[in-house]
């Protein structure tokens, strides 16, 4: 098999969002954020923005344009992902994608099911904004991680093509 290989950067920067209303008006912490942070450092990736807001399509659209403003190449999203009336994360990612890439929702659940019969209700996707990866993950946060960690291999590979890195395979 081909091993496909691009020029060595020095990291991914990460934007990393948590979508939560009572994160947001501070009624509960954010737990989620903070355990995405320590995954992506332990990656050897920089988180380059943060931000919290709620369960409402044109604020998580406006924070991941934001993101991407600052150079963001990987946005990580954690919460709205379930099937509760308030979750709307897929929704708000997919009315600004330019294009979905359905292997890392199907792989997120699959090995999440290996953990939990509630992943089949988890509506994990990536997307590419503009030159971007989206990767919308659980509001828990060791649901979060754990998705993360599925799917982190091919991560870097994904981002330089995202923001047209030449590949040679």
């Amino acid at each position: 098999m081909d091993h496909c290989t691009a020029p060595v950067d020095e990291g991914i920067r990460v934007g990393i969002l948590t979508v939560s209303d009572r994160s947001a008006t501070g009624v509960r912490e954010d737990l989620g954020g903070p355990a995405l942070k320590a995954a992506v450092l332990g990656y050897g990736w920089h988180p380059l923005a943060e931000a919290i807001v709620p369960d409402e399509i044109d604020d998580i659209r406006r924070a991941i344009r934001a993101f991407i403003a600052q150079g963001c190449g990987l946005i990580l999203t954690t919460g709205g992902t379930g099937i509760a009336p308030r979750d709307v994360t897929p929704e708000a990612i997919r009315g600004i994608q330019k294009l979905e890439i359905p292997g890392f929702g199907e792989v997120m659940r699959m090995r999440s099911l290996e953990i939990t019969p509630f992943a089949i209700v988890s509506r994990t996707l990536a997307s590419i904004v503009d030159r971007s990866l989206v990767i919308a993950l659980p509001g828990k946060p060791k649901g979060a991680v754990e998705c993360l960690s599925f799917v982190k291999e091919v991560i870097p590979h994904a981002v330089k093509l995202a923001q047209g890195v030449p590949i040679s395979c």
